[in-house]
């Protein structure tokens, strides 16, 4: 078992990659082109919204509770109910959904005022945001539909194309960038139009791999199947378990548009290098580990259900802790490297720094969230985690009442730094609540040998932290070099902390083929 979930994972993790290093070629192309000024936060905002809801219902919501009822009826080996339940899924998905996009394209002014209340008023950011809004807003649409067909794919264990998709988004957007953007009045309207192209190409690049495995079928409404109400009643709850990270950084955005300008594309800066991390191992480890569960849940086989469990958390402690004290120090060069450019200033980068090191944080406990949310799933029981998401909300805007608003009331600097920060704490509470009810239920029972791991992963890390602390040149100086010299000397110093924490995990006494499941399978 582990074996072949460490291939997929590897996989996922590849394809992933290729996406994330060209989603930073985009984002340095629109941080080169639009800076931190008002285009940039009009566009962020008006990308956002679309792009929160497509984590809620497509990567989130949809992806959880459709996987399960899919393995489930392929369990029971009857080809002909499973085609009937991916059509009316998709019929019916699409009927829901285009009506909502015809709605949210009309509503766009009113989705601006209520996402970014502070675009009011200033400049014509708020009309440039609702322009925006309205081209990029049928990509939730799009890119729903495509979920779907990642979601049948990932049934039968086709990872990659699904992972491979958002490559397609970050081409499609430079080139909008880079040569549509020219010949418009507003060039950040390039942006919009990339995004919803990038959507309709990550739809209709995926026909062909369904297509190999008989699987793309017609679309039928099928709003009264049983299998569809039973996919739209698990939906509805996973919308707040799978997805609070993504509400916290929504309710982030609303405080920073009452923020200076720049501090929504601060945050977006700063998210967008959190999301690497997060997507090669967080996001990859959800979505290989989610069919599995599913299997041993359908199957009745708690054992291996709590093997994969914990065979996922390892590797999201593994990798998740490094990942996170490198972030935090690394941040400032990471950011002066990718983005200090053309229209981004020295502040921008100082401002995006702080946002990034409080985001850095939480990034342990969002990648902890990605596998044991589908514990929960796996098992369709998505109720649970409804309380604990709505907790962690709570958590995020309590911090927020009590730290950012007086720090914006009193003018101090970098209250968007703040914010990140309470996203992070948030993400450990629902980290903590989801762990503690798999515990009480029984559900998941750690292997012998965490306390141990724990303690020599902080000694790793603490090594590779005290390496990078004292040796890594200060923000001031990485700032004052070129491009190429930056980006020589991040690769140095990412291939240092690389080498320092695999020899400090061998010297903890951490045999890697052991931890992660592979000599057993020998």
């Amino acid at each position: 078992m582990a074996k072949g979930l460490l291939k997929a994972t590897a996989n996922v993790s590849a394809m992933t990659l290729i996406s994330r290093v060209l989603g930073f070629v985009r984002d340095m192309v629109i941080a080169r082109l639009f800076g931190a000024g008002n285009a940039a936060d009009a566009f962020f905002v008006a990308f956002k919204i679309p792009n929160l809801l497509r984590r809620i219902t497509a990567e989130g919501a949809f992806s959880q509770a459709f996987v399960p009822v899919l393995s489930e009826a392929r369990s029971r080996g009857d080809e002909g109910e499973v085609h009937h339940l991916i059509e009316r899924v998709a019929g019916t998905l699409f009927g829901i959904l285009s009506l909502v996009t015809i709605i949210g394209v009309i509503a766009a002014p009113l989705l601006i005022l209520a996402f970014a209340p502070g675009f009011v008023g200033v400049d014509g950011k708020f009309d440039l945001a609702v322009a925006l809004l309205r081209v990029t807003f049928p990509y939730i649409l799009l890119i729903s539909l495509s979920a779907l067909a990642g979601a049948v794919l990932n049934s039968y264990g086709r990872f990659a194309v699904p992972a491979l998709m958002p490559v397609f988004l970050n081409l499609s957007l430079i080139g909008c960038a880079l040569w549509l953007s020219p010949l418009l009045d507003e060039p950040v309207m390039a942006l919009a139009w990339g995004v919803f192209l990038g959507g309709v190409l990550q739809l209709v690049l995926q026909f062909p791999a369904l297509r190999s495995l008989g699987l793309l079928r017609r679309p039928r409404w099928g709003w009264r199947d049983s299998g569809v109400r039973r996919v739209l009643a698990l939906m509805l709850p996973v919308i707040f378990g799978a997805s609070v990270s993504q509400i916290n950084l929504l309710l982030n955005t609303i405080i920073a548009s009452f923020m200076i300008t720049g501090s929504v594309s601060w945050l977006y800066y700063s998210d967008r290098l959190v999301e690497l991390p997060l997507g090669m191992i967080g996001v990859a480890l959800g979505t290989v580990i989610l069919p599995s569960l599913s299997r041993s849940a359908a199957q009745r086989s708690p054992e291996e259900f709590s093997q994969t469990l914990d065979w996922g958390m390892r590797w999201a402690m593994l990798i998740g802790m490094p990942a996170t004290v490198g972030l935090m120090l690394l941040s400032g060069p990471l950011l002066a490297t990718l983005f200090y450019y053309g229209e981004f200033s020295r502040h921008d980068l100082q401002m995006s720094t702080y946002s990034l090191i409080t985001y850095s944080f939480g990034l342990l406990s969002f990648m902890q969230v990605k596998v044991l949310a589908p514990g929960f799933y796996a098992r369709q029981d998505t109720r649970t985690p409804v309380r604990f998401a709505l907790v962690a909300i709570a958590v995020n805007m309590g911090f927020n009442l009590a730290v950012v608003v007086p720090m914006i009331l009193l003018d101090v600097t970098a209250p968007h730094a703040a914010l990140a920060l309470a996203t992070s704490v948030a993400g450990y509470v629902n980290v903590w609540q989801l762990y503690r009810s798999l515990r009480r239920d029984g559900v998941f029972l750690p292997a012998p040998g965490w306390r141990r791991l724990l303690g020599q992963l902080a000694v790793a890390n603490g090594v590779m932290a005290t390496v990078l602390v004292l040796a890594v040149p200060g923000l001031d100086q990485w700032a004052g070099w070129g491009a190429l010299q930056r980006a020589l000397h991040l690769g140095l110093w990412v291939v240092v902390a690389m080498a320092v924490y695999v020899i400090a995990l061998r010297l903890a006494g951490i045999d890697l083929p052991e931890l992660l499941g592979r000599r057993k399978q020998a």
